[in-house]
This record gives C-alpha cells, sequence and structure tokens, in this order.
C-alpha cells in the first residue's frame, strides 16, 4: 500500500489560496445575485424546517417493504361519493346604490295574490360620466335714486385653474388616475376619445401641473414641516428616470427620498436629482429625533452628535441571510430562524393590540434574550467565515449595525423594520413601468408633491379622489394660516 504524499506549502501560498478561495466565493455570491435578480422569486419570509418533516418518509428498508407488501395486500373499496358543498355568494355591498327592475309574470289569472319577492342582485358597470359644469350668473340692470343705473352680478367662484375650464372634479381624476392607477396623460387621452371628448395628453398635464403648483404646494409644506416636527422618522429612497437637457436622448437618474412618520401617519416625497448625502442632509437640518433605515452611509453624519439617534431595518438584515442561503445553508438558516422569532415576538404584540409600553415590556422579556444570543454566535462567526462570501458579507453587514438593529427594543412605538415605508414607495415603483420617466426635474419635483399627499391619503385611510377635489374646489380662497387642516385626516 503506497503511502499518501504529504505537501507542504508556504505560509505566502496558503495566503493565495485563501484569497483565491475568497474571490471565488465573491463571484458565487455575485452570480447568485444575478440569477435572483432575473429568475429569483421576490418572497423574502423564511419558514424554519420542521425537524420531525425529514422522518416523515424515512421508514427503515425492512419496515418499507413490510408495508408495502400489507398495503398490495388489501383488496379496494369503492367509496360512495361525498357530498359537494357549494360556496354561498357573498353579499353584495349594502352601500352601492340599488335600481329596481320588476318583471311581471306573463299570462297572470285575475285575483292572483302576491306573497312576496324573489331578488337577484347582479354587480353592473356605467362608464365614468362626464359632464359640462355650466355656472350661470345673470346680469341685472339696477337703478339708482341718482337716475344712474348700474349692472349687478354675482362673483364667480374661484377656480382650480383661471380662465381654464377644467373644474375641481377632472382634475382630481385625473392626478388620482395617474399617480394612484398609474396611468400616464396620454391612455387618459385616449379613454376621453372613446367618450368622444379629445383632451391632448399636453392639456391634461398642463390642468394637473397648474393644480399642483398653484394649490398642492402650500399644502405639501405644511405637511413637511408637521413631519419634521416628528421625533421618530424612517427613511428611504427609489430612483426615477428624468428627462433632462444635460443628458440629450438619454434619462438623468434622479432620487425620491421618502420620509415616513409612523406614529402620526405622514409620509413626505423629496426629489433630488443624485443619491448622494446633501438630500437627506438639506431636508433633515430642522429634524431631530431617530431615524430608521438602511445600512446606507449616506444617511450618516447628518448633523451635530445627539441630534440624530439611527435605528436600522432588520427586513435589510434577514434578506442579507435569505441571498445566503446558497452559500452557506446552515448558518443562514440557523440566523433566519433567529430573525423569524424576532418577528414572531412582533406578531404577537399586534395581534393582541398591546400599547407601547405593553410592547417594550414585551421585547425587554422576549425580544432582548434572543439579540443577545444572535450577538454572541454573529461575534463567535466573524471570524470564521470568509469576508466576501455571502454568509460572511450578512455577518459583516449585521454585526456593523448591531447597536442600531437592538435600539428597536428600548421603545414601544418603535418598528423592527421599514417595511412600512416600502410600502409607500411602491406605488413609485408600479409608475415607473407605466410613464417609464418624469419629463423634467421640476415635473419630477411636482410628482413627489403629489405622491406626498396620495400615500398620507393611503396609509390614513381617506379616498383620494374625494379628499383632492375638496381640497382643489375650497383652497383658492382658504385662509393661508389655515392650510394645515388641509392634511388628508
Amino acid at each position: 500500500m503506497a503511502s499518501e504524499e504529504m505537501i507542504t506549502i508556504s505560509k505566502a501560498e496558503y495566503q493565495q489560496l485563501l484569497g483565491l478561495k475568497s474571490e471565488v466565493e465573491w463571484l458565487t455570491h455575485q452570480l447568485a445575485e444575478l440569477k435572483r435578480l432575473i429568475y429569483g422569486s421576490k418572497r423574502e419570509r423564511f419558514i424554519a424546517p420542521d425537524p420531525l418533516q425529514s422522518s416523515l418518509f424515512d421508514f427503515p428498508e425492512a419496515e418499507f417493504k413490510e408495508r408495502k407488501m400489507e398495503v398490495s395486500a388489501h383488496t379496494r373499496t369503492k367509496h360512495e361519493p361525498a357530498e359537494k358543498i357549494h360556496p354561498l355568494r357573498a353579499e353584495l355591498p349594502a352601500h352601492l346604490p340599488r335600481k329596481d327592475e320588476i318583471i311581471e309574470p306573463e299570462n297572470l289569472p285575475e285575483g292572483s295574490k302576491k306573497i312576496g319577492d324573489a331578488v337577484t342582485e347582479l354587480l353592473e358597470f356605467e362608464p365614468a360620466s362626464i359632464f359640462v359644469r355650466r355656472i350661470i350668473r345673470p346680469k341685472y340692470i339696477v337703478a339708482s335714486t341718482d337716475e344712474s343705473t348700474r349692472i349687478e352680478i354675482a362673483n364667480l367662484p374661484s377656480l382650480p385653474i383661471p380662465k381654464g375650464n377644467a373644474g375641481a372634479s377632472m382634475i382630481a381624476h385625473i392626478l388620482v388616475t395617474k399617480f394612484v392607477d398609474h396611468l400616464p396623460y396620454y391612455r387618459q387621452s385616449k379613454i376621453f376619445k372613446r367618450q368622444r371628448l379629445h383632451i391632448p395628453d399636453s392639456t391634461i398635464g398642463g390642468w394637473a401641473n397648474s393644480a399642483i403648483g398653484n394649490w398642492l404646494t402650500p399644502v405639501y409644506d405644511v405637511l413637511k414641516k408637521k413631519l419634521l416636527s416628528s421625533y421618530y422618522l424612517m427613511a428611504d429612497e427609489t430612483p426615477i428616470p428624468v428627462l433632462s437637457e444635460d443628458k440629450p436622448g438619454a434619462t438623468h437618474r434622479g432620487y425620491h427620498w421618502v420620509y415616513y412618520d409612523p406614529v402620526d401617519k405622514l409620509v413626505v416625497f423629496d426629489y433630488r436629482e443624485s443619491r448622494g448625502r446633501e438630500g437627506p442632509k438639506s431636508f433633515l437640518k430642522d429634524f431631530s429625533g431617530y431615524l430608521q433605515s438602511d445600512g446606507y452611509n449616506a444617511y450618516d453624519d447628518l448633523g451635530p452628535p445627539g441630534k440624530i439617534t439611527h435605528l436600522a431595518c432588520w427586513a435589510h438584515a434577514r434578506r442579507k441571510f435569505e441571498h445566503a442561503k446558497d452559500n452557506d445553508p446552515q448558518r443562514a438558516e440557523k440566523v433566519l430562524t433567529w430573525i423569524g422569532t424576532l418577528y414572531d415576538i412582533e406578531r404577537v404584540a399586534r395581534d393582541s393590540q398591546m400599547s407601547h409600553n405593553e410592547i417594550r415590556k414585551l421585547r425587554n422579556e422576549k425580544s432582548s434574550a434572543v439579540l443577545k444570543e444572535l450577538e454572541h454566535w454573529l461575534i463567535d462567526q466573524a471570524p470564521i467565515v470568509l469576508p466576501r462570501s455571502a454568509i460572511g458579507i450578512a455577518v459583516s453587514y449585521t454585526l456593523g449595525l448591531w447597536p442600531r438593529l437592538k435600539k428597536y427594543t428600548e421603545d414601544g412605538r418603535f418598528q423592527i423594520d421599514n417595511n412600512l415605508i416600502e410600502n409607500s414607495i411602491r406605488p413609485v415603483a408600479l409608475g415607473r413601468k407605466n410613464y417609464l420617466f418624469a419629463g423634467s426635474h421640476e415635473g419630477a419635483f411636482k410628482a413627489a408633491i403629489i405622491y406626498s399627499l396620495l400615500a398620507t391619503c393611503k396609509i390614513r385611510e381617506v379616498e383620494p379622489f374625494a379628499w383632492l377635489k375638496n381640497a382643489l374646489e375650497i383652497i383658492p380662497d382658504y385662509p393661508a394660516n389655515q392650510i394645515e387642516k388641509l392634511i388628508p385626516a
């Protein structure tokens, strides 16, 4: 038997091998991320495997053969089919108007007595009704005592577009259709055309921009001021392509920076031409309190020490380990199980409708112990895993943000993650797929204004069309010092 040959390598060669292994791990991670972007599911929730699941079909071979023989010895018995249970038809909403249609039997004999009604309800649809509102102001000649005359006529109500021919309801419909239902102006123009109303999409855009610039900007400014007076905000950013004279034939990559107050339920979009730190630093210059964000370093150093205290997002940390499952499933699933426990605790608090003090107490009793165990494990694993592997990146990211990640346990009003603000950003992502880009930087800024107001409507459960219509009708004559009352509520 030949003896195994011992191979010795120098320390430099060993370090080189480690570097090559790290490089392979990094390239493998990059390839996995690319495949995930192209083919992968966006579902991130991790469900820990049931330890009993693997034993469900793992019979010993002898036992399996014995059971197979028992099954083959049984005769097949035909069972009567079970009676089908037909689902009950859901009742139609009571708030919808009813139009009755009575159908009498044909050739009904005289003297027949009615004993009741058989009522069938069907949902029907009528296309949107477009009409012309005519404001008629009679003119009167009034004779004065000095034998002179004058003409009396009522004042014209304030209109959302002075000397224009679009009313508040039409403009509200246009804005909601684009920024809530994601239909660009040219598609709206085609819909109007089917109703024999020819409005160029440029005219529709002009009406919308005029209403936003003249009347909704003051509401946005007050909303921004109110949000910045909060003590706890979430922040995130999302790109938006913008046509720019600086890039003929191409689009500029601008950004909507989004800030959300989860306590008072306020949302503000702030458009900036770049993703640099100057965006949040300018917007948050008057803010003092707690700011929750991902690990993007643009949110660091936004003011003097103590002015802003940072919280991190567990959803982003969880995503790192989710992506590392292909690289190191044992370690990744271990961490995902811990994180799942943290979310289970939050779910208990939410389902039980606990107060803020009760949530803080629950976290101190249960979440803190999980966090402490997870922290020790991460510290132990950091020197073992390859830094450029997917699991190494996940461990490094989580440990780097650890003081921020565990801070949510200090106050029951804090959230475990940033998912609430990501829900507010979703309409922008949907809109990008439909109207593709903003026509200019000014257009992107106006989009930020209407996105802010409509997102606040959504999280405060305010019907957006009704709010916009009412605001555009009354704001031309509204006292400037009472604009705060127009914030969706």
